[in-house]
């Protein structure tokens, strides 16, 4: 069983950025579709991030131009850097990641594929002056 950890989470002012790294147990699993998901209270988990085995990478409209999503295969790391937070953008953040290729619309990774086969236990992230 492939376990997923996050880490990075924390508390910034608008405007701060912050760095998630999700740490996979075996390597197989960052090379093949990878994700940010987020929730918050009240809210439904939504994708923010997505990134296939081939590089490409799908973003939220919310998030576009701020958050980055990237891999090291060599560390089985997956990052998500946030940069220009919002209150908004408070949530718990899971990694997630599947066993194959993403689920492409229009030739994108999809943002609403929610069945991926593996996900982490979360990260709190709070944006509050």
């Amino acid at each position: 069983q492939v376990q997923l950890e996050e880490s990075g989470g924390g508390s910034v002012p608008p405007g701060g950025s912050l760095k998630l790294a999700c740490t996979a147990s075996r390597s197989t699993t960052i090379s093949k579709c990878m994700a940010w998901f987020r929730q918050a209270p009240g809210s439904e988990r939504e994708a923010v991030a997505v990134l296939d085995r081939d590089g490409t990478t799908n973003y939220a409209d919310s998030v576009k131009g701020r958050f980055t999503i990237s891999k090291d295969n060599t560390k089985n790391t997956l990052t998500l850097q946030m940069n220009a937070l919002k209150p908004e953008d408070s949530a718990m953040y899971y990694c997630a990641g599947d066993r194959w290729g993403c689920t492409l619309i229009s030739g994108r990774p999809s943002l609403v594929y929610t069945a991926y086969t593996y996900w982490g236990q979360g990260t709190q992230v709070t944006v509050s002056s």
